[in-house]
């Protein structure tokens, strides 16, 4: 049976849009009219640059471990924790020994990341 176009799959979707974030970190992005949602697959010892931008961000561990960033605050995650982050807040997350799965939402939607392309698009660092 086939899906509706409006159905995704957090685990092959190929209609995503590809964004390489740093080495061992990549992201398949799936923007709408007020909200974005990013798969973020984030390898073993993987570190993303601390940044911030405008943007409202929500995010969920779906798998794995890692370490999230906030504020100048280190906290260690696990799969079912989840964040929030104010826009303008510094941020970035790494992992250790343990790849990592996570759901991002972003609103509004960042424009940067409405194209493939690499690095975290116009965020501060």
């Amino acid at each position: 049976m086939t899906k509706a176009s409006w159905v995704y799959n957090l685990n092959d979707d190929k209609r995503g849009i590809i964004r390489n974030l740093a080495p061992g970190i990549e992201a398949n992005i799936f923007p709408g009219e007020n909200v974005m949602l990013s798969v973020v697959r984030i390898d073993p010892n993987s570190q993303g640059t601390v940044h911030a931008h405008p943007q409202e961000q929500w995010g969920v561990l779906l798998e794995g471990k890692c370490t999230r960033i906030q504020d100048g605050e280190a906290i260690d995650c696990v799969a079912g924790d989840f964040w929030q982050t104010p826009g303008g807040v510094m941020h970035g997350i790494t992992t250790g020994d343990a790849s990592a799965v996570v759901l991002d939402i972003f609103s509004p939607p960042r424009e940067e990341y409405k194209k493939s392309g690499a690095g975290f698009g116009s965020a501060k660092t």
